[in-house]
């Protein structure tokens, strides 16, 4: 007994030590007002987003074991290439998290509202012509071939009904998602947070309940996925306007087309290099599905699901300060950028180590988590923790980048990066295998990882010049 508490007492001490290195290295909880609204939503961020996490890893195991692998291969390849679909707004959304910040920076809160309703405006008449077309065409388009799901007829028919449903949830979601950009951009990304967390635990619900109640349906699951998220935005978008956020409510009188230059010149660069990350970063699925079977999509998800709860719990740390960096920026407060850059540095190295851990025991966390007779391949293990890394560092710089509006370079060796990669993966996939995808992705974000701190030394340096000054 005396030995157990022994061993208890020394797993807190442990704890505890671990946790106050994080905080001195962040500092976050003295000086300046910046640094404590950060430290209040990492916090918050961690509980939700912890929680969130935990919700989804949960959600990987019911939703394979209720359609299968080769039907959960099809149903994470769809959802992957509906997901590309959310670059419709064409960056509008960053673009109005900057301009919104860069508003309240300079106390103009008239112009904030503008922005607001301008970006509502123009984001849902580009929404709805989309969908629009997308009806029109997506009888005509044969699901069984883009998914290489087969013959099967049902099967066929019923992925034409589940491409309505998803991207018709994906059009209602981008509109209403605004909402949390305005949060994002007045630095209260933790509230934003929760929408996720309410719309994640009522679709684990709801799922649950249909695995005891109804046999395996793309259809049916795709149905309670897809109508929880746009309800709960739809209720929290009246809950902030109608409340906090009432001075920036959108209305018809406040929506002003001139302004779309502002929001589109930043906006604009955003989407072509959101284009790009699709095409460098969420085209695995696809890739994968088509030189190997949708059932080999299964194994790389598992993989990449449990090692980006490394890069979901960094992001939590890095998110808040896209809206610091910009208010920052525009403050001119060069020393704070410079203070949360180096301490952010520290606890990737921190990354890293969790990384190692994760990976020594993921063979035994898959068959805990999964089954166990469920194998993923070491060598995919081990590349899409590598690569995982790689895009925390980047994520550090990235979000600098972001906040101060210096995104042009990101944009032409994103597309460079993204446009060369698909051949290669492809290429590197019939060489290799599914390692040979990953062994492109790790390639692309190693370049990128030197790109993005070379201009951001030359920036906080002033020392720029070009096109690492746009």
């Amino acid at each position: 007994m005396g030995k157990q508490n022994n061993n208890t007492n020394f797993a807190k001490a442990y704890l505890k030590r671990i946790i106050n290195i994080l905080k001195n290295n962040l500092g976050f909880g003295q000086g300046h007002e910046r640094s404590k609204r950060a430290k209040k939503n990492i916090a918050a961020l961690f509980v939700i987003k912890g929680t969130n996490i935990a919700l989804g890893l949960i959600l990987v195991p019911i939703t394979i074991n209720y359609l299968d692998p080769t039907k959960y291969g099809i149903w994470i390849t769809l959802t992957s290439l509906v997901a590309w679909f959310g670059f419709f707004d064409i960056g509008l959304g960053n673009g109005l998290r900057n301009r919104f910040a860069e508003a309240l920076a300079k106390g103009n809160h008239k112009l904030a509202k503008t922005y607001v309703s301008t970006t509502y405006a123009i984001l849902i008449i580009i929404i709805s012509v989309v969908l629009v077309i997308f009806y029109c065409i997506n009888f005509f388009i044969d699901w069984g071939i883009i998914l290489n799901a087969g013959d099967d007829i049902l099967l066929n028919k019923e992925l034409s009904y589940l491409a309505i449903v998803v991207f018709t949830s994906f059009g209602l979601t981008f509109v209403l998602n605004l909402i949390g950009v305005i949060l994002n951009a007045n630095q209260q990304p933790a509230k934003s947070a929760i929408f996720d967390l309410i719309g994640k635990t009522l679709s684990l619900i709801f799922i649950f309940i249909l695995t005891k109640v109804s046999k395996s349906s793309l259809l049916s699951l795709g149905l309670i996925y897809c109508t929880v998220t746009p309800i709960v935005l739809t209720i929290s978008t009246f809950w902030f306007f109608n409340r906090k956020y009432k001075p920036y409510k959108p209305s018809f009188k406040t929506i002003d087309f001139s302004k779309a230059k502002d929001l589109f010149s930043l906006g604009l660069k955003f989407f072509l290099i959101n284009i790009g990350a699709v095409l460098l970063y969420q085209t695995n699925n696809m890739i994968i599905s088509q030189l190997f079977g949708p059932a080999m999509v299964t194994p790389y998800n598992v993989a990449f699901k449990y090692f980006s709860v490394l890069m979901m719990g960094f992001m939590i740390i890095v998110y808040p300060f896209w809206s610091a960096f910009t208010e920052a920026w525009t403050k001119h407060d060069i020393i704070w950028i410079k203070s949360v850059i180096k301490k952010l540095m520290k606890i990737w190295l921190f990354l890293v180590l969790a990384g190692i851990i994760l990976f020594v025991f993921s063979d035994f966390i898959f068959k805990i988590w999964i089954g166990k007779d469920f194998v993923v391949p070491f060598s995919v293990s081990l590349l899409t923790l590598i690569w995982i890394i790689l895009m925390a560092w980047n994520g550090i710089f990235a979000h600098f980048l972001n906040g101060v509006g210096k995104i042009s370079l990101q944009l032409y060796i994103g597309l460079a990066a993204a446009i060369c990669n698909i051949p290669t993966a492809i290429f590197l996939g019939h060489l290799l295998g599914i390692k040979g995808v990953l062994i492109s992705n790790v390639f692309f974000a190693l370049i990128q990882t030197f790109i993005v701190y070379i201009q951001y030394s030359k920036l906080i340096n002033f020392k720029a010049n070009g096109v690492w000054n746009k």
